[in-house]
């Protein structure tokens, strides 16, 4: 069945753990992404963004994720990932996606608020779930959406004034990560996640997960994150995988990089203690 986030993110926020959000760009990410999630008895929170969409246009992702995910037994959530144009995440809400994220973290304090509330207004009427950003969290290398821009830290009193002003559902916030692969392992600020976490009600999001590192991202889990994004690492595992492989057969490339896929994100569903949270 195919949901909105509010629940499982509560659920997360309350119990100590986080989701693993991987994005996609095809048919067979869609369809593997939420076998491993029916394997472990877990929910599965998919995603697709904007500068994603390129690959796979939001009616084609709508229409595969609601059909394996009406197929699926346990609870499927299909997220728009940072939507950073207004019309752009209005159409993506009215196609029928259930989660959108409304991105203006870049700009000002003040448009940033302004945006996320007329998203806000304008999911709510059709019980669909908001998430924003407050804070920045920039890239890393070989990342398509950002060019070597640079992490903003999430101040605790404008996390605070934003959510009151926004109604936001879910707010992703900046504590050290970036998007995209990292050169070493990115320093998290603990401190300021555990601010973050006892200012406000609502589950916090952390984007940029991949390259983050596991001790990272499980003490993230563990101490304020409900749900974690989560793509480079899965590609990168993909590709990695038909490295040497002496085939010129396309199936034998897709039964490869499915499973490589598939097993990374096993791996952060248990590093991020999501397992059998149905």
């Amino acid at each position: 069945m195919l949901v909105n986030t509010r629940e499982m993110l509560l659920k997360a926020n309350d119990n100590d753990y986080a989701i693993p959000s991987p994005d996609f760009i095809n048919q067979n990410m869609i369809r593997d992404y939420i076998e491993v999630a029916e394997e472990i008895k877990s929910p599965a929170l998919i995603s697709i963004s904007e500068g994603l969409s390129k690959y796979m246009s939001l009616e084609d992702a709508y229409a595969i994720a609601k059909y394996y995910a009406n197929k699926a037994s346990i609870p499927v959530a299909l997220h728009l990932d940072h939507g950073k144009n207004v019309d752009f995440v209005k159409r993506a809400i009215d196609i029928g996606f259930p989660s959108v994220m409304i991105d203006a973290s870049s700009e000002s304090f003040e448009e940033n608020v302004a945006r996320t509330k007329e998203i806000v207004e304008y999911a709510h009427k059709k019980n669909v779930t908001v998430e924003a950003e407050i804070g920045h969290v920039g890239s890393g290398i070989n990342y398509e959406d950002e060019s070597g821009d640079t992490s903003v830290y999430t101040e605790v009193e404008d996390l605070v004034k934003f959510v009151k002003l926004t109604n936001v559902d879910s707010v992703a916030v900046s504590v050290g990560t970036a998007h995209g692969k990292y050169i070493g392992t990115p320093k998290i600020n603990f401190e300021r996640l555990k601010e973050l976490k006892e200012a406000v009600c609502i589950p916090l999001v952390l984007h940029g997960g991949s390259s983050t590192g596991d001790e990272n991202l499980k003490k993230c889990a563990e101490i304020g994150i409900s749900k974690i994004n989560i793509f480079t690492d899965i590609c990168v595992a993909g590709g990695n995988s038909i490295k040497g492989l002496e085939t010129d057969d396309y199936k034998e490339i897709i039964t490869k990089t499915d499973k490589a896929m598939k097993d990374m994100l096993k791996h952060y569903y248990e590093v991020f203690n999501c397992q059998e949270r149905n």
